[in-house]
């Protein structure tokens, strides 16, 4: 499919999405929240992509947030904005339910949207020059594209209290520091890194990485035990699969796994 604002790549086992509109330091429109859903499409289709990374085109932003001229467009018009809401949040949804790990690269500006696109995706890598937030509050509105919910079960309430209320930017290092960003390195390193990063993902069982992913997402809504005894149903599939023997076969045998995804 040929997109106007976004690049996919796939190349050795991992999709890139790429937003890309420069000139509004990537922000986030209807046709490109559009767009963003059929190339995740794409990516869950494809065989071949088994990790998804998502970023910004430049170096100035990763997504700077929302299309406020389309939010303007909402104004006293609660319908239309419970509806682009909703559209946001099901996007998104289809990131964090992609059932193969997805990274944001965050290589600068991840602000609104942005920041709550981010906050979808299974990890999060950043540049030292990064900076991120949720200025809803400045605007008279709230984070409506899932913000409030993801950024406090990631980071906490209180994180999420901070972000939300004071609608300030914070820098990767502080990111980082409340468990919001995984990783940070130099923009110089930030693509190696994530890389990096995503290589090793590959290196581990898919069928294992598709159960852990749902595990985690699952428990969050159970409370321990009734996520343990799920915990255990699934640890219970993966015994099942031809990775896992050529996983342990593997440990015993010194040598590097092979695995087939089943």
């Amino acid at each position: 499919m040929a997109y106007e604002n976004l690049r996919l790549e796939t190349a050795d086992g991992i999709a890139t999405i790429t937003i890309a509109r420069p000139k509004v330091m990537n922000a986030l429109n209807t046709q490109t929240l559009t767009e963003l859903s059929a190339a995740v499409d794409e990516v869950s289709a494809d065989d071949s992509a088994l990790v998804l990374i998502i970023t910004g085109e430049g170096e100035k932003a990763f997504i700077a947030g929302a299309d406020i001229g389309e939010l303007k467009d909402v104004a006293g018009d609660a319908a239309g904005a419970k509806a682009l809401a909703a559209f946001g949040q099901e996007v998104f949804r289809k990131i964090e339910d992609l059932g193969k790990p997805s990274i944001a690269m965050i290589n600068g500006f991840a602000l609104g949207g942005g920041c709550e696109l981010a906050l979808a995706c299974s990890l999060r890598t950043a540049s030292l020059t990064a900076r991120m937030g949720l200025p809803e509050v400045s605007l008279g509105i709230i984070p409506g594209y899932g913000g409030t919910q993801r950024l406090s079960r990631i980071a906490g309430p209180g994180v999420a209290r901070e972000w939300v209320l004071t609608g300030e930017m914070f820098n990767a290092t502080q990111a980082h520091a409340a468990g919001v960003v995984n990783r940070v390195f130099p923009a110089e390193e930030l693509a190696e890194g994530t890389h990096k990063m995503a290589k090793s993902i590959l290196s581990r069982g898919p069928v294992a990485l598709r159960l852990a992913l749902e595990a985690i997402r699952r428990g969050l809504d159970m409370d321990q035990r009734d996520g343990e005894e799920m915990e255990t149903e699934m640890f219970g599939t993966a015994s099942e699969t031809a990775d896992m023997l050529e996983g342990m076969s593997a440990f015993l045998e010194k040598r590097r796994a092979d695995f087939k995804g089943c």
